[in-house]
Formats: C-alpha cells, structure tokens, sequence
C-alpha cells in the first residue's frame, strides 16, 4: 500500500525534483541492466550516496528507493539464477519454477508501476509513502 502525508514543511522545488530522481534512477537502471539485478541496485546506492548531504526530504525518498531495490535484487537473483540453471541442465522446468516466475513478474509490475507513481507524486512535492520501505525508511534516516 502507498501512503500519501505531508511534511513538516514544504520542499522546494529542487528538492522535489532530486526525490524524484531517485526513483527514476532505479527505472534507468532498470532498463539498463535488466539481465544483472545487481545494476539497479548499485546505480541507487550511488544515487543515494551523492544525496547524503541533501535535505531530510531528498534523503528519505533516496532510502525508499534504495529498500526498494533491495527486495527486488533478491526476488530477481535467485530467479536469475535459477533460469540459468534450467539453461545449463542442471534443474528442469517445473511448476515451482514457473510459479515463481509469475510471481516475479507481477512482484516486479508492481514495482515499476509504484515506481512510476510515485516518482511523479514526488516530483509535486507530496511524500509518499510505501507500506514497508517507507517505515524502515522512517527509522533508518536521520533528520
């Protein structure tokens, strides 16, 4: 789920749009280096690394992007390398396997589609929230 709350204060309209980038990173990314998961992560944690002096705004939508990347190098890794094994001989294709892909996917769909939402959200100056990513985002970064 995605919350929409507002800050303690409004951001300016720079802050708006380096928050949002940080999503739009993890997308470049994405499209990128779509075969190796580890791309998208590193490009975020890069991102977020030349933020870590920005506004509490810019920060924390960083960290949500960063939580976010990190749930899916896992989910896309081990898929990754399961296919490789299917490839390679080793394990055979099998429902647990195509279940899992589908799982994947959809986890993925998902995941761009609130990407997208919001990166644009963010871009207006709303802070939004994600179910998960934005509570440990909450705790992880310092105001």
């Amino acid at each position: 789920m995605i919350y929409k709350t507002e800050f303690d204060y409004k951001p300016d309209e720079h802050e708006n749009e380096r928050a949002s980038n940080s999503y739009i990173m993890s997308l470049v990314a994405l499209m990128a280096g779509l075969p190796l998961p580890i791309i998208n992560l590193i490009a975020t944690l890069i991102f977020y690394v030349g933020n870590l002096r920005s506004t509490y705004f810019v920060r924390w939508h960083c960290i949500q992007a960063l939580l976010s990347q990190v749930s899916v190098l896992i989910m896309n890794s081990f898929a990754f390398w399961w296919t490789i094994s299917i490839f390679f001989g080793s394990d055979l294709i099998n429902n647990n396997y195509i279940s899992y892909i589908m799982v994947v996917f959809l986890f993925n769909l998902t995941e761009f589609i609130a990407t997208v939402y919001t990166a644009i959200q963010t871009r207006k100056g709303i802070h939004v929230e994600w179910w998960l990513y934005g509570r440990l985002a909450n705790i992880l970064c310092k105001s």
